[in-house]
């Protein structure tokens, strides 16, 4: 029997899943990644610890289910985190900056403030923002000795995860990515699919520490014996951005749908007729490479959605997001109180670093609770923003809103989205779409016919808000994210 091991690496837990050729979950294992904040707007993780995780969770899905039909590995992974490391030892420069970090704001403000922000969009379909790996490489290069040194002499390396994961699993002999990813760096030229010259120079990173990029659908190597718990030689064989991976497991091929993906950010994405920028506050971008062909998408990019609630929990002194969910269910509504997120700056489609997260509307009146609930609108209003400004976009209704991550297993939060974004959700019947997705991708490389992923069970959220309560929820959060950008 045909089986596929897909790892699933995000921010706050990597997961391994074992699929059957017919995308049925076979078993599962996770481990969760630790992050670190040492300093105010900085974000980072060990990237030996990411490793450590996926070599964790394999072992212990090996140990469970043995290796023995497993034609492929799937990757899908955090996006713009960006790792460095030694390629005579294969041992981290720094640790690895997560795409959350906010410590290039100014650099970025310096190179938009000189005039090269339409130069960079216009190749890349990005605007100059922290959020992607470039300036984090620059800052890195100017920073840290050691890897200015290695750089000097031809030894550095310089990936997002999936990069370091591909490395790490075939023993140090392939060092790619694929074009999902490579889109997401600032240094990707989206139409010629290669890394950009001129974009290494803006930035003054030597394009030699850079990976080979491929499709996603490439055959990126094998893995080396004593790796992980697997045997040597099966093939690495999809690769892609974890929300590109949750946009392919939900089948959308064509424009006029979206997908929400609710983990410690969200991303939001649509299919682009062709390669496109946004006039709106978001991203043009690549959504895979596949059987030759190379799919557009526009993407905006929440960057705390699913981690404000986590975040609000531990303020309020609780066990965790799901103890601040039954807190906020215990009221109507908010009670008046807003609070905007914006604890790393805000992402799509506002972009301001300098924004702050605030909590407003208090009397004598509010409650914990009516914090708890400020929170999950939040949440929810968030993608409503991102979900507006993409129908600014494409000058098209778009009739509904496909969810996964996490966070969206929360019936509660997802009949909220419904009610604030005036819109039909449609929750995937598994939270790890995307490793779905990367194994779809993987399935059809190795040649088999690939079930249609989106016809599982799907669970329906309608609206049932009035359109005048909508509209006067939509107009305070509004005016708290005026306050929110003044801070």
């Amino acid at each position: 029997m045909t089986r596929i091991l897909a790892i699933d690496q995000g921010t706050t837990n990597t997961k391994a899943l074992l699929f059957d050729a017919r995308l049925r979950v076979l078993a599962r294992a996770s481990r969760p990644v630790a992050s670190h904040y040492p300093a105010d707007g900085w974000a980072e993780q060990s990237a030996e610890d990411i490793w450590q995780s996926v070599a964790d969770a394999i072992g212990a899905l090996v140990s469970e289910t043995g290796a023995e039909g497993i034609a492929a590995i799937a990757i899908a992974s955090q996006r713009e985190t960006l790792v460095v490391w030694d390629a005579a030892t294969g041992r981290p420069a720094a640790p690895a900056i997560l795409w959350q970090c906010r410590r290039t704001a100014d650099a970025c403000a310096r190179l938009a403030a000189d005039g090269h922000g339409a130069a960079v969009e216009a190749a890349t379909g990005l605007g100059l923002n922290p959020l992607f790996p470039a300036s984090k490489l620059s800052w890195i290069l100017q920073n840290v000795p050691a890897a200015r040194d290695l750089a000097a002499a031809g030894q550095l390396r310089a990936g997002t995860v999936d990069t370091w994961l591909l490395w790490n699993l075939t023993g140090g002999a392939r060092f790619a990515t694929d074009h999902s990813n490579a889109a997401r760096t600032l240094l990707f030229d989206t139409g010629k699919l290669e890394f950009s010259d001129e974009l290494c120079a803006l930035f003054d990173v030597p394009r030699t520490v850079l990976p080979r990029p491929q499709p996603s659908d490439a055959r990126f190597g094998e893995t080396a014996a004593g790796a992980t718990a697997l045997p040597a030689d099966v093939p690495i064989h999809a690769m892609m951005g974890d929300s590109h991976a949750a946009f392919y497991g939900h089948g959308i091929r064509v424009p006029g749908e979206v997908k929400a993906t609710y983990g410690t950010g969200s991303s939001l994405m649509t299919m682009a007729p062709q390669r496109t920028s946004s006039a709106h506050g978001l991203s043009g971008t690549i959504a895979w490479s596949a059987g030759g062909e190379t799919a557009y998408a526009i993407e905006g990019n929440i960057t705390v959605s699913a981690h404000a609630a986590a975040f609000a929990a531990r303020m309020l002194g609780l066990d965790d997001a799901a103890a601040l969910a039954e807190l906020a269910r215990t009221v109507p509504d908010a009670g008046g109180v807003t609070f905007v997120p914006a604890l790393a700056g805000l992402g799509a489609p506002h972009w301001d670093d300098a924004a702050r997260g605030t909590v407003g509307g208090l009397s004598l009146g509010s409650a914990p609770a009516h914090l708890a609930r400020a929170t999950f609108d939040a949440i929810a209003h968030q993608v409503a923003d991102v979900f507006e400004a993409m129908e600014q976009d494409t000058g098209q209704r778009l009739a509904a809103l496909r969810a996964d991550g996490g966070a969206s297993g929360n019936d509660w939060l997802m009949q909220l989205q419904a009610d604030i974004l005036g819109r039909t959700v449609i929750r995937s019947d598994i939270a790890e779409i995307g490793a779905r997705g990367a194994t779809a991708m993987a399935l059809a490389a190795l040649g088999h016919e690939v079930p249609n992923a989106t016809v599982k069970t799907m669970t329906c959220f309608m609206p049932t808000t009035d359109v005048e309560t909508r509209c006067e929820m939509r107009a305070r959060w509004h005016r708290a994210l005026v306050q929110a950008r003044i801070g």
